[in-house]
């Protein structure tokens, strides 16, 4: 695993609907590897590598859930309104980017336990009573940080043990695998649409524009899954466990995936000796379901899922084993998808 690669997709910025950080950085690393890149109208960035088969459409959504302004006070605290899904808890005394005229640094900050009554002790944290301090005076965050700025928040990917963790693995670990799948493939033997999706966070809305434009006749995402193998979470509840292989999912709650599709990919990861487990998941949803029902396409669709822990939280946490066999079975699909029989 390239983690100093890794590290820099992680961390480069790319809001919902702003992901022309990340966008650019994911150009000039794949634009040698592939035979047609562009960028549509709404910003999903659509690689091709030319092959005689069916349509395929791989697709990874290159923005993270981020934050968005919606008011300065008069004191320079930055009132936000959210973009994808937050536990308020998880961002109290957080460090953030506020990316307005100039990115600028800031905190989430939170009243002192010391001044606390009872009831707001036990009360969980409400994103309304949440604010963005940074320390500058009021008049310049005024000028600085106009109504809809973006803001991200700010966490270095670090090494833990034999697994990564930081901010934005969901799905900058997705990115970084279909990336390096693009780089090894050698070949493809199918017509493949390599798709950087936009707004997954907030509806599965690039995932949806991109499918309607490339009509594939086979659709796999490449996204992150929960690994709740933790204290108190019975074996009857576990999703997937970290470090047992790269997740085939069988459904979320967005979509029941194809089953000979899913059938297909374990046998690929068995001839080819990659760790995988199935991935069963009672909640949440990924651009699976946006390249095959949402558009009326009817792809048979997958989706290669990476464990990670602690979802949607600066500390998400994935085995760098999971996804070293994530790139090896994304570089398998690019190869070999050819061979499935659609019926």
């Amino acid at each position: 695993m390239d983690f100093n690669l890794l590290k820099k997709i992680v961390e480069t910025p790319g809001a919902p609907g702003h992901e022309r950080p990340i966008r650019e950085l994911i150009e000039e690393l794949i634009s040698p590897h592939v035979d047609e890149l562009n960028t549509d109208p709404m910003g999903n960035l659509i690689a091709r590598k030319k092959g005689n088969g069916p349509k395929v459409m791989m697709a990874a959504h290159m923005d993270e859930i981020s934050l968005i302004s919606t008011n300065v006070d008069d004191n320079g605290f930055i009132r936000f309104s959210t973009l994808g899904g937050f536990d308020a808890d998880t961002l109290t005394t957080q460090r953030v980017w506020v990316h307005g005229k100039e990115t600028v640094p800031g905190v989430i900050g939170s009243k002192p336990i010391h001044i606390q009554s009872d009831q707001e002790k036990k009360a969980k944290t409400k994103l309304k009573n949440l604010f963005v301090d940074t320390g500058l005076p009021a008049d310049e965050v005024k000028s600085l940080v106009p109504n809809g700025t973006p803001i991200t928040r700010m966490s270095n990917l670090i090494e833990l043990g034999n697994s990564v963790t930081g901010k934005s693995l969901d799905n900058r670990l997705s990115v970084y695998i279909l990336i390096e799948a693009l780089k090894k493939a050698k070949s493809s033997n199918s017509d493949l649409y390599a798709v950087f999706t936009v707004q997954e966070e907030v509806g599965l809305r690039g995932a949806r524009v991109a499918a309607q434009k490339i009509q594939p006749e086979i659709g796999i995402a490449l996204d992150i899954t929960l690994a709740n193998d933790l204290p108190g979470v019975g074996d009857h509840e576990k999703c997937t466990t970290l470090g047992a292989g790269i997740g085939i999912k069988v459904m979320d709650k967005s979509i029941i995936c194809t089953p000979e599709l899913v059938e297909y990919l374990e046998s690929l990861a068995e001839k080819n000796n990659i760790q995988h487990q199935r991935e069963v998941l009672t909640a949440g949803g990924t651009d699976t379901s946006a390249m095959q029902y949402l558009m009326g396409i009817g792809s048979h669709v997958t989706c290669i899922s990476c464990p990670t822990r602690y979802v949607h939280s600066t500390v998400e946490t994935a085995s760098k084993t999971d996804i070293d066999a994530g790139i090896e079975l994304a570089t398998a699909c690019i190869e070999k998808i050819g061979e499935y029989k659609i019926e």
